[in-house]
């Protein structure tokens, strides 16, 4: 029920690097995919990434945005493409632009508002999905999609030499199964997981829970707009997911620390299904 801070953590065909500690750093990216939810203070292996998905303006999730953009200007990169909450375009624009006269250079970049269910296209079968979730700015959290083709069920049992003869008729024999994959929220309070029925059932899913013991209570946390993992543990039955990982735990917490308050919280049934994704 753990990761190895500053690893990778892989899962089925997925790699995941990066770190989460809330108020401090969340950037998690998917390199084979080369895409980064969130961005942090922009570290060296988000750098040559070509997509960049923020949940929000918090500046331990996107201060690295002007950062990413300078060093693809310097390596001579193309521009990386961000999306984010539209509330934060005009911001975050207006910041390049101080740069720019900070640094007396003018910059490339883009800058994508998103809104709840726009979809954007990663690779041939791979496409990204927007879900709304709930934080005390405007925040939204992605999905990873993969669109698959199957045998429809009428067909299935045919010979190789059957198939063949169907499609030289013109008979479409496939159909699409648009897979969810990974859910990624920011930070949120517990309502996202009703906010679409896909992210329950996403095979990998990355939720916030910032608090984890009595420290601080759940209203406390519903206050800041972050999630208590004693919100999350009566819900745990009903996420379809195979690995739910925890991400943005607050910076009272060690690792060590953090790991075994979710190991006496969490069901034994559980806990091959849960990852403490690491801060530091």
């Amino acid at each position: 029920m753990s990761v190895q801070a500053g690893e990778s953590w892989s899962y089925s065909k997925f790699k995941f690097h990066g770190l989460s500690l809330s108020g401090i750093r969340t950037a998690i990216a998917m390199p084979e995919l080369s895409l980064s939810f969130d961005v942090a203070q922009g570290y060296p292996y988000l750098l040559n990434l070509k997509q960049y998905f923020i949940t929000h303006g918090h500046l331990d999730h996107a201060a690295g945005v002007p950062y990413i953009i300078s060093q693809k200007a310097m390596n001579s990169q193309e521009p990386g493409k961000f999306y984010m909450p539209p509330s934060l375009v005009e911001p975050l624009d207006k910041i390049m632009k101080l740069w720019e006269q900070i640094e007396g250079h003018e910059y490339r970049y883009e800058f994508i508002p998103v809104k709840p269910d726009d979809e954007f296209q990663i690779n041939g079968n791979t496409y990204v999905k927007v879900f709304p979730t709930t934080h005390r700015i405007e925040s939204y959290g992605y999905t990873v999609f993969e669109t698959v083709k199957k045998l429809k069920k009428e067909y299935v049992g045919l010979s190789q030499d059957e198939i063949i003869e169907l499609r030289r008729k013109h008979i479409n024999v496939n159909e699409v199964h648009e897979i969810p994959m990974v859910s990624f929220t920011g930070d949120t309070q517990i309502e996202f997981l009703d906010s679409r029925d896909w992210v329950k059932k996403s095979k990998i899913l990355f939720l916030e829970a910032t608090y984890l013991d009595e420290r601080k209570t759940i209203d406390q946390a519903r206050q800041w707009g972050h999630t208590h993992i004693d919100e999350i543990i009566p819900r745990l039955d009903e996420i379809e997911s195979e690995q739910i990982v925890f991400i943005h735990a607050s910076s009272r917490y060690s690792d060590k620390e953090a790991l075994r308050l979710i190991r006496e919280k969490v069901p034994q049934r559980l806990h091959n299904r849960v990852v403490l994704y690491p801060g530091r």
